[in-house]
């Protein structure tokens, strides 16, 4: 008998999965505000409409984009504006623009590809760190049940700044947070955990309590930024993090460089390792669990500012 059978899939991945490289992989945001219900898949027709549904979803495929749905916490009368979000999460030179439109078909104006370069200029520059607090239901009961309170306390203290959000991935990992244009992303939160994350980003630090990995990064490149973080030797833009060549030893599977912009360098080998088969969503059938756990963390470089004469 499964162990994990009958248990939400939060709390089935809560007894022994790791947070850590479990982000989704996603370095530009397409955030559409839609206040009325979502269905289960983002770019549904009956979301946005049947008249730009496909070929939205082709733009942003082809752009690595990340089509989003947001609203704000809490019931509001739709006034026919819709807020869009555009976001860059890149380790160096992220940024987020803000502009407003009528009509759904104004998403086709948009040229997709501008989300991988530098700030296009076409809306307004966001400056404070926006929050994403998954609440998609119709993905799984997770997200809406442990998400909708997180993002109520955080949107009291954070007016303005704070998003629900459509399915991000890792409903396992409910409730799930991701801060924009970082594109830090956050599970396993509380109300004082999720509020300490969002002050931390406003200091320009990152907190490591809940984080799942930065979502520019691949899955190895997230574990090993956070195992240096973890050592609390850097702010918020300290770090760029750059993966080696697959690496041959078993069970090391692979290897990440992180590199501090004041010169310190580290080497971090990450392995795999197999845990017990539960559901990834609720409802769905067991499957077996892959976590990446850290190895070993190397410092190949110290301070050369310090040891310079």
């Amino acid at each position: 008998m499964n162990p994990f059978e009958g248990m939400a899939c939060s709390a089935a991945a809560a007894t022994d999965v790791p947070l850590p490289g479990t982000a989704t992989s996603v370095a530009g945001w397409l955030c559409v505000e839609h206040p009325g219900p979502w269905g289960r898949d983002v770019l549904g027709d009956e979301v946005l409409g049947p008249e730009i549904t496909a070929e939205l979803a082709a733009r942003t495929a082809a752009a690595h984009v990340r089509p989003t749905l947001i609203r704000r916490p809490g019931r509001r009368e739709f006034t026919g504006s819709r807020t869009v979000l555009l976001a860059s999460s890149r380790p160096s030179g992220a940024w987020c623009e803000r502009l407003e439109i009528t009509d759904p078909t104004q998403l086709l104006d948009l040229d997709m590809q501008l989300l991988n370069g530098p700030p296009p200029g076409i809306g307004v520059p966001v400056s404070d760190p926006l929050v994403l607090v998954c609440v998609h239901g119709k993905r799984d009961r997770c997200c809406a049940l442990l998400g909708r309170p997180i993002a109520a306390d955080l949107a009291g203290k954070y007016p303005g700044q704070v998003w629900e959000c459509s399915h991000t991935g890792g409903h396992r990992f409910a409730p799930a947070l991701v801060l924009l244009p970082s594109g830090l992303t956050y599970g396993r939160l509380d109300p004082v955990s999720a509020a300490e994350v969002v002050a931390a980003a406003h200091r320009g630090t990152v907190a490591t309590a809940g984080l799942r990995g930065r979502s520019c990064y691949t899955a190895v490149e997230q574990v090993a930024e956070i195992a240096v973080r973890d050592r609390g030797v850097a702010d918020a833009d300290d770090l760029m993090v750059e993966l080696e060549p697959s690496c041959s030893e078993v069970p090391v599977v692979g290897a990440a460089i992180v590199t501090h912009r004041d010169g310190r360098r580290w080497r971090v080998t990450v392995r795999s390792r197999s845990l017990a088969p539960r559901q990834a969503s609720c409802h769905a059938a067991p499957k077996e669990v892959t976590a990446l756990i850290v190895d070993e963390v190397q410092l190949l470089t110290r301070n050369i500012e310090a040891l310079a004469p």
